[in-house]
């Protein structure tokens, strides 16, 4: 249908101004979940399928109007979106023939209350299916002529960019997500389909203007939805806890609704954020022996990834884990797990700046968790390195990429042969110890060493304070004196020692 008809068709439902910028009142709202590579790197996960949830059709709303942050609440975020109108109905219809059901685009801001999310445990009614967080328009684009993955979103709040990006970003194409929904349920028309947000959602606060276009750029004549505008304004009801659940809004619900922990002006998490720049320094100048000693008096001995070694003698790893399970291959579990967008795939798409990679492999040799390609992939992302206690395979290429690694051996045999990629980001056993993610690695010629993030800092001042004293001793050897007494010191030599510090 043309843009006029869908002009047309909107003069019907003037009685609701809701509704104004739609062929009329849909019968559902569908949204999905993670659909943006860039959205699902920045929360560090990447889903293998997509996932939906149903925001009622009351929260829809016009462009100009505003929209209540309701009394007690801290956390309304905007979403910027690409709203799909579905104009034939859709079922059991194939990726190739689904676009075809698509009678508009246009822009939408899936506006979402994450002070209610705890309530709603994942069905988002509370959260998302507020009055007013559903603004639609305000124009439709006609979608036959357009280019599925060559529309852009992006979002502007009090005038400042936000969000900029488009559809061939996507996780899953937007022919794909209709004919997914297809197979479970009607898409009737007028339906609407949101099709997620890209990276830089954040909370929004009351007098905030918030607006979002979806446009083809590349299109004849650049079509253009135009600016879907919606202010937002401070609540005067409260939620009663006699009647139902009260908002509670946590850190970790602070961090994901700002977009990180930064933003919201949290702490770095336990764990995740044990590395400083200033103690990766530190870390990068201690041998590991001198660590695993550290460890070693502070009563932790399994804590060494054995069997592992380096693939770029001489270079040093340091960085917090980022974890990937391999389950003994298995025919038919490799049917249904091997394929796609698995986890071993998603392990290397999610890695970020200074994480290390450690695949779980059991000791097994004989077949390879990782090529150049997968190397490749976590060195553009930044991350500090790749721990295995399995094989390459194509070694000197992924030795060629640049990304120290280390593994327990070189094998030509792809993964499929030995190994099931299973899971991500889960505790892992590999080379003898078990590695959770936000552990610290090290490592250097000797091997690898995992640190509990809460002893990192304690350890690495422990360990260079030992490197002085063992220099210090070895200068002493160099100059004739036996080590009888003086390794280890007794109270003579720990004497000079001292006074020799207190020199310096």
């Amino acid at each position: 249908m043309s843009e006029q008809a869908a002009e047309q068709a909107t003069g019907g439902d003037a009685v609701d101004p809701r509704f104004a910028a739609l062929p009329g009142r849909p019968g559902k709202v569908v949204a999905v979940h993670l659909s943006y590579g860039s959205r699902a790197d920045q929360r560090g996960r990447r889903p293998a399928q997509p996932s939906y949830f149903l925001k009622p059709s009351s929260s829809v709303a016009a462009s100009g109007g505003t929209v209540e942050r309701p009394g007690g609440t801290e956390l309304l975020a905007f979403e910027g979106e690409v709203a799909l109108v579905i104009g034939r109905a859709a079922r059991w219809v194939s990726t190739q023939d689904a676009w075809a059901h698509v009678g508009w685009v246009t822009a939408a801001n899936d506006l979402g209350l994450y002070d209610l999310r705890a309530a709603d445990r994942g069905s988002n009614l509370r959260s998302k299916g507020g009055d007013g967080f559903t603004p639609l328009g305000p124009r439709l684009l006609d979608a036959a002529p357009l280019d599925p993955a060559g529309l852009r979103v992006r979002t502007w709040v009090n005038g400042e960019l936000r969000q900029d990006d488009t559809t061939a970003g996507l996780l899953f194409p937007l022919a794909r997500l209709v004919a997914d929904l297809s197979q479970h349920l009607t898409l009737e028309p007028g339906d609407v389909v949101l099709t997620g947000t890209p990276a830089g959602s954040s909370v929004l606060r009351p007098g905030d203007v918030v607006e979002v276009e979806v446009d083809a750029p590349d299109a004849p004549g650049s079509p253009t939805t135009g600016r879907l505008v919606t202010t937002v304004v401070e609540g005067t009801h409260a939620f009663d806890g006699d009647v139902g659940a009260l908002p509670a809004v946590d850190d970790r619900q602070r961090a994901e609704a700002w977009g990180s922990r930064d933003a919201a002006g949290l702490e770095p998490e336990p764990g995740t954020g044990a590395l400083t720049p200033e103690l990766r320094e530190r870390l990068a100048r201690v041998p590991v022996a001198a660590l695993s000693a550290q460890l070693r008096k502070r009563g932790l001995d399994r804590v060494t990834v054995d069997g592992v070694h380096p693939l770029h003698p001489g270079t040093r790893l340091v960085g917090t884990a980022r974890t990937l399970r391999l389950l003994p291959g298995r025919e038919d579990l490799f049917a249904r797990h091997g394929g796609g967008q698995n986890a071993q795939k998603r392990a290397f798409d999610a890695v970020g700046p200074g994480e290390v990679l450690v695949i779980e492999a059991r000791g097994e040799a004989d077949a390879g968790t990782l090529g150049d390609v997968l190397a490749l992939r976590a060195h553009v992302r930044g991350a500090a390195g790749i721990v295995t206690d399995g094989a390459v395979r194509d070694r000197d290429a992924v030795a060629a990429v640049g990304i120290p690694v280390y593994a327990a051996g070189a094998h030509p045999a792809v993964l499929g042969r030995l190994h099931v990629p299973w899971d991500v980001d889960v505790a892992v056993a590999c080379g003898g110890t078990t590695v959770e993610p936000g552990d610290v690695l090290v490592g250097d010629a000797d091997g690898v060493v995992v640190i509990p993030p809460a002893l990192v800092a304690e350890v690495v001042d422990a360990a260079l304070a030992q490197e002085e004293e063992d220099a210090w001793v070895a200068e002493q050897v160099a100059a004739g004196h036996p080590v009888d007494g003086l390794f280890p010191m007794d109270a003579t030599w720990r004497a000079r020692y001292d006074a020799w510090r207190r020199t310096r």
